[in-house]
């Protein structure tokens, strides 16, 4: 549903998903990026917020996410711990802006 492009980019659907992924361990004391293969997503869609349903492993948070490539969800997990942690498996809460156009370079 297009509508009226402005010079300073606009949001066409902000929406939300719930996949269930299955995360790898991530090693002691840093953040590591993990991709997903999530059905419907473009290389122009913002993620703004990644959560998991469930309680999340102690000790694990997640640092970043972003839409890497047409179908594919990176998460970003951090560890802040002293051993190997796996952050948890299952459903994740997932919000998408999704971008009308191409975005400006400036903000005027």
């Amino acid at each position: 549903m297009p509508s009226t492009t402005l010079a300073r980019g606009n949001a066409l659907s902000t929406f939300y998903i719930q996949p269930s992924i299955t995360p790898a361990a991530v090693a002691a004391n840093i953040t590591a990026a993990q991709t997903f293969t999530i059905a419907g997503l473009e290389t122009t869609d913002h993620v703004t917020a990644v959560s998991c349903a469930a309680a999340q492993t102690a000790g694990v948070f997640i640092a970043d996410a972003r839409v890497s490539a047409t179908n594919t969800l990176s998460v970003q997990f951090g560890n802040c711990t002293a051993g190997s942690l796996t952050p948890t498996a299952g459903s994740y809460y997932i919000d998408i802006v999704r971008i009308e156009g191409p975005l400006p370079t400036t903000a005027v």
